[in-house]
């Protein structure tokens, strides 16, 4: 009787998933964590091409530049995954010289535990977490071009 007491194995598939379960969700997250770098990377760089694109043709403000590109930075979720800080964290600078315009923003992540030693030693880190940063640089005004974007929108307009 005391035998077969032992020999049960009513509960093995609990015990089993009691052990799997926690190394299940720690593989994923470990897979999961690099797509949410990429994808705040992608919206980032996405972000600066578009912000160099208003610096061409908008004839507005540095604070109505600025508020467009912290307006495309929003579909980042605020989740120290994929960004942690806030707006406040954002560092955006532009410039336009000699027809090139140049946009760079820079952004922190903090990633998970385990990821985060590894990011640690691969990517760029500082007291705030992973640095994100992108720097987009283009001339999209042809040297032959003259005038301004209003110019050429008043050659339109008549």
């Amino acid at each position: 009787m005391v035998l077969r007491l032992f020999m049960r194995q009513d509960g093995q598939a609990s015990v089993e998933a009691a052990l799997l379960l926690p190394v299940l969700l720690l593989v994923l997250g470990m897979l999961l964590q690099p797509a949410c770098l990429l994808y705040s990377r992608m919206v980032m760089e996405q972000a600066a091409a578009e912000t160099a694109r208003v610096l061409v043709t908008a004839s507005c403000g540095e604070d109505a530049v600025r508020t467009f590109c912290l307006h495309r930075l929003s579909s980042i979720p605020e989740m120290s995954l994929f960004h942690a800080g806030g707006e406040d964290d954002w560092a955006i600078d532009f410039g336009e010289e000699a027809g090139m315009v140049e946009v760079s923003i820079t952004g922190h992540a903090r990633p998970l535990p385990v990821f985060g030693f590894f990011a640690g030693v691969v990517l760029d880190h500082d007291a705030q977490g992973v640095v994100l940063s992108v720097r987009y640089a283009q001339r999209l005004r042809p040297g032959w071009l003259g005038g301004d974007a209003d110019a050429w929108a008043d050659v339109w307009n008549r």
